[in-house]
Order: structure tokens, then sequence, then C-alpha cells
């Protein structure tokens, strides 16, 4: 692959990569085991999965059947409030820009900062980047780390090839379709990494790192085929070995791939049909715990790690000094490739986002994890109002069973017709019925607590309503808004600094190696630009480039809001020293369009700049000839719009009194 070359390994090299791999999983088990359960805790307040008891389960059961009086509880959101309010936030700091990544350079290499912004923009949108990048920031948010993995990679054409197992160049990649960088949001459960090191270094000191995903047999097939120079001894092992520990003593739920449960599906021993569906269907054993099987299913393992050669038998130049290399390893046990490294970058290419990095390295709460205990008070709190209203509405009774039967008047069917026997004819109803009275005189206090845990919960994530995209009410100016939004957005922009710093600085750092060492002569089209970019592989390598550093500001803070636009335009008016210093009408076009102004209708064409220009010379000329009485016989005639190529008719209409050629009536003719 680029970047890398590919090292064949000998069967010693082999079990000692194979063993160094299990040496990382007993080690990281612990840590693993520790992470996830607390993901799937998050996991589940955040999509508000939080009472599975059998009671719960049997109400929702009932419910479902139209039997309203069996209660099941309602979960109040908190945690996804926060956690998506800081997602938009960052998403507005860092994906609103065109180009995502950009490039400053002095004016000497103007030119290679465009090249190198113009193919990093196109490897972005061609892989998705901005949809890998929300996701690595609500996995941050959600969990305080957020692997990311950055890489050189091909794509390539390949004849078909039934048998992977032959060592024939049939089936061989051919052609190179693209070649580039990719950005790939890494999931947090089946992710490793060296956690002797902060998660925002492993990139720089951490020994290893890597991840683990499921393969279908189909998928499996089509990347071994697209692997060059595949260990093609192991080809045949890979497709015939299980999924299991490989000879070790780890479990393969600590090691293989790992899916929460957070929604899970459940089955009603009471159900109308009778039948367990999960069971038939192969998705529960005996103890009803649930599985899923399918058929043919691989585990693939990308590991990456900073090892000597010589202690892997490998007989490689520099084998005593410390060199990363790329292994590709199916079920934990058979090796299909691997490759040295030999990006100029010489990081492990995984990033790991902790944006509430605090020096407590993977103890750190995440912010969903600290508004966890407020969803789970204010859903207490929810639980016993709602409680109560339906104890208001389905509470206890006393009946006259002579006058009206159990099965009617305990109906769960609310529009149910309850007819009365004939005891009860010619008698009041009342006197058959009686509700004992209840008196709900909590609900409104209840309420009131849930607002102040919620303003609580608020505080502890410097969020506030407005930020979560809620109403707030209020009399406020434009500027007293804008100052508590300005406010509430110092705890996002400090999380925005460190992720910059974290992920985003060594992540355009690796783009910029990449593309340096490894991308040929193209052309790219440049969408902010408009314009086809040739990019130039050899004045690339010569340039001096660095990228725009983010001061985690959302493009709404850097801008001037409507009160500051006015006093800016009347200090430009006031004082002409200082406009003097500036383009005003470029200026005037920004902020307007800043503010949300669509002004392109209006803008003067080049055409008709000219010819206003023009004009303007051709008054100053005739002014100056009439002062001095001088004969204007001899004078240029009076520019026509034609002359510059301007259709008044589509611009602004040409004033009165221009048709002929002698100078119109002051004021007449406005630039």
């Amino acid at each position: 692959m680029a970047g890398a070359t590919a090292i064949p390994l000998s069967t010693k090299s082999q079990e000692a990569f194979i063993a160094y791999y299990n040496t990382i999983q007993t080690n990281v088990t612990q840590t693993r085991g520790e992470q996830r359960a607390r993901f799937e805790k998050v996991d589940t307040q955040y999509q508000r999965e939080v009472d599975n008891a059998e009671e719960q389960i049997r109400a929702k059961a009932a419910n479902n059947k139209g039997d309203t009086s069996r209660f099941q509880n309602m979960t109040v959101p908190v945690v996804m409030p926060q956690v998506e309010a800081a997602v938009t936030y960052q998403a507005s700091v860092f994906l609103t820009g065109e180009p995502l990544f950009g490039v400053v350079a002095s004016p000497a290499f103007i030119d290679e900062a465009l090249q190198m912004e113009s193919i990093i923009e196109a490897n972005s949108i061609r892989g998705g980047w901005v949809r890998e990048l929300m996701m690595f920031f609500r996995d941050g948010f959600k969990y305080e780390f957020a692997p990311i993995e950055v890489s050189w990679s091909q794509e390539k054409t390949w004849a078909v090839q039934t048998d992977l197992s032959k060592s024939t160049t049939d089936g061989i990649p051919t052609e190179i379709l693209w070649s580039g960088n990719t950005l790939k949001r890494l999931n947090p459960y089946n992710t490793f990494v060296d956690d002797r090191v902060p998660a925002s270094e492993v990139y720089k000191y951490g020994e290893f790192g890597g991840y683990t995903e499921a393969y279908s047999r189909i998928k499996l097939k089509s990347f071994i085929a697209s692997l060059p120079d595949k260990i093609t001894a192991n080809v045949v092992k890979a497709f015939e070995c299980g999924v299991d520990t490989g000879g070790s003593s780890i479990s393969v739920e600590s090691r293989g791939v790992y899916v929460p449960s957070v929604n899970p599906v459940v089955t009603i021993d009471d159900d109308a049909s009778g039948t367990n569906w999960l069971k038939w269907a192969g998705f529960e054993d005996s103890s009803k715990k649930r599985k899923i099987n399918y058929k043919d299913n691989y585990e693939l393992t990308t590991l990456y790690c900073k090892i000597l050669p010589s202690e892997f038998d490998l007989k490689i130049p520099n084998a005593n000094t410390p060199q990363i290399f790329k292994l590709y390893i199916v079920n934990h046990q058979v090796i299909i490739y691997a490759e040295l490294q030999t990006n100029a970058h010489s990081y492990l290419p995984i990033m790991v986002g902790a944006p509430l990095e605090d020096g407590l390295g993977y103890q750190t709460k995440s912010l969903a994890e600290n508004a966890i205990p407020f969803q789970q008070l204010t859903t207490s709190y929810m639980t016993s109002i709602i409680a109560s209203r339906r104890r208001s509405i389905n509470d206890r009774l006393l009946f006259d069973p002579s006058r009206i039967s159990n099965a009617h008047i305990n109906s769960a069917n609310p529009s149910a017709k309850i007819p009365v026997r004939p005891a009860a004819y010619g008698k009041k109803i009342s006197d058959a019925v009686y509700q004992f009275p209840y008196r709900d005189d909590q609900s409104s206090s209840g309420m009131q607590q849930i607002q102040t845990i919620l303003g609580l919960a608020n505080i502890t994530a410097g969020q506030n309503q407005a930020q979560q995209g809620q109403f707030v009410k209020g009399n406020k100016t434009l500027s007293e808004f804008e100052s508590v939004m300005q406010n509430a957005n110092g705890r996002d922009q400090l999380a925005s600094m460190l992720i910059e710093h974290q992920c985003f600085t060594p992540i355009k750092h690796i783009l910029k190696l990449n593309i340096l060492q490894f991308q040929g002569g193209t052309t790219v089209y440049n969408r902010d630009k408009k314009v086809a970019v040739e990019i130039d592989p050899i004045k690339l390598r010569r340039a001096v480039l660095e990228f725009r550093v983010s001061d985690g500001l959302v493009p709404s803070s850097k801008i001037l809001n409507s009160e500051q636009f006015g006093v800016a335009l009347q200090v430009f008016g006031s004082a002409p020293s200082i406009a003097q210093g500036y383009n005003i009408a470029p200026m005037f076009s920004y902020m307007m369009k800043t503010q949300g102004a669509d002004i392109a209708a209006f803008e003067k064409s080049n055409e008709q700049l000219a010819f206003e220009q023009a004009t303007q010379q051709w008054q100053n000329i005739w002014s100056q000839a009439i002062d001095s009485g001088a004969n204007t016989s001899e004078l240029p005639k009076q520019p026509l719009p034609a002359d510059y190529g301007y259709d008044p008719a589509k611009n602004k209409p040409q004033p009165k009194g221009t048709e002929s050629g002698t100078p119109p009536a002051p004021g007449a003719l406005q630039a």
C-alpha cells in the first residue's frame, strides 16, 4: 500500500507478532472492559433506554395492547441535548468553512497554498470527512474517547478471481483509480490504544494502537484481493479459522467486536401469539440471552505498532531502531498482511480526542457522564409526577357489582361502553360508583424541582437553553442576547482549543506530509475558487506552507453584529485618514453578507465599473476645460456603455442627459 513497504513474514515472525498481539490484548482487557461498561451506560442514557425491569417491560406490552392503566417510565432528556449542543458548536467551528483545512503561506507561495488546499478539499469531499468528523465530535462528548485514523490510501481495479488461495496474477489490482488521504472515525468500543500514555498523545508516544471490525465473507474476500503482496499462504487459513482466542486465555468477548445492548429487543412471555420469535429465529438461547449469529462472520484487526524489528526476526535495515509496522489479523490469529510504515510523519496514524482533558487520563468523565445523574434525578421526579397524575385518573373506586359488572368497569379500553344491570334501572349511577378523592398538590412543586435540576445540569455543562435550541423567555436586546451567548460559548471554545491541539494539528501535519511524499501530478476542482487547479508535486515540496489554526470561535462570533456594523460605518465616514487605508467597497460587501443580506444582485459588474471610471475621467477633463476657457471642440467625446461592454438595462439605469457629447448636469452622473 501507499506509504508503506510490504514485508514477507516467516513463520517465526508471525508467531512473534501474534504473541505480541495477545500480550497487548491481555494488558488492555481490564481497561477495555471498564471503558465498554462506561460507554454502554452513556449510550443507554443518551438513547433514554433506562428502565428495562420486568414490570416496565410488561407495562410497555400492556400499553401497546391498549391497557393504559399499566404505567411505564418516561426518561427526561438531559444527556442527548447537552451532547448535541456541544457537537453543533464544534461543527460550526471546524466544519462550516470552505475549505475544510485552510492553508496559509507567504505571497511567494500563494499558488502552492491553493494547490495544497485544493487537493485536501478534494480528498475530504470524496471521503465524506464531514460525516466522519461529526461522529468524532459526538464520540468525544459522549465518551471522552474519540479515536480517528489518518492514512494515505489507494483504490485499484482488479479482475474477477474465484479462488483467492491461488498465487497467480489473476485478480491482482492492475490500475490505480484514486490515491489520497483518508480520514476514518473509529468505533470507540472496538478501538484499543496504549493506555500508558495520555489518550491525546497516543499518536506521538504510544507503542501501539488498533481496532477490530466485523467482516462478512464477501467483504473479506474483496479486501484481501485488494492487498498487494499479501501472505498468500495464510489466505486459506484466514477463511477457515473461527473466531476464537488463538490459544490465549483472553475471552472472545473481551477482544472481539463488541456491540452494545442499548436498545434490546425483548420478548414478552405472555405475548398474544405465544411464540418467542427471538428464540425461533436463533437470536436467543435457552437462558433467554440474546445472541446474533451470522454465517461466515469474520473479525479483522488493524494493528499499528512501534517495535524493534530484530525482536521479531525481521532482517531489514536498521533492525535495532524502533519502526512502525501495520498488520492485518483475521480472527485474532492469522496475519494476512504486514507492512513497514515509511510515512515521513513517523506517527502512529491514530489520534484520540478528549475534549474535557484535565490531566486525569482515562478517568476523566465525559460531558455525557456528568449529565447522567441529572437525567436520572429529573426522571425520578417526572416518574412520580406522572404516577400521581395517573392515580388521580385511575384511582381506586367502589362500585356495586349488582348494578355494574366487574369485567366492564375494569376494561382497559378507554372508549368502552359500559352497560348497567337491571338492578340499576331508575337509580342514580353515582349511587353505584364512588371514587376515592385524591389530592394532587405535589405536581407543581415537582415540576419546579425539575427545572432547578435542569438549571444545575446546564451550569455543569456550561450551556444555556438557547445553545440547546430552546426558546428563552424574557425581553432582551440583541446585544444583551449576544453577550449571554458569548459568555456561554466560552466553555465550548476551550473544548475547541483542546481538540485543535490534540487532533487537528497532528491531522493537518500528517495530511500535508502525506501529500508532499506521495501525491502525483493531477488536476482537481476547487469549489471555493470555482477553478481547476493543476497539482505540481515538485513545486509543493519546495513551498513553505502552514495551516490556519482554529481559535475555537464559531463564525458568527467573529463578525460584527448590526450595532457594531453601524458604528464601523460611522467611523469610516468621519475619519477619512482611516478610510484611506482600507478598500471600503469590499468591506461593506463582506459586512452585509455576514449580516445575512444577499447583495449579489446589487453588485456592479467589472464592465460598469470601467465605464463609470472612464465617465468620471471625462467629466474631470471637461470641468477643467470649462474652468480654463479652453476650446471644448477638441476634447474627447463622452464614453458610451457599449465601449466597455456594459449594458445599463442589466444593471443600474443610465442617467439621463448622457446621450450627447455635452457634459450632464451636476449630479447627473453618480459612481
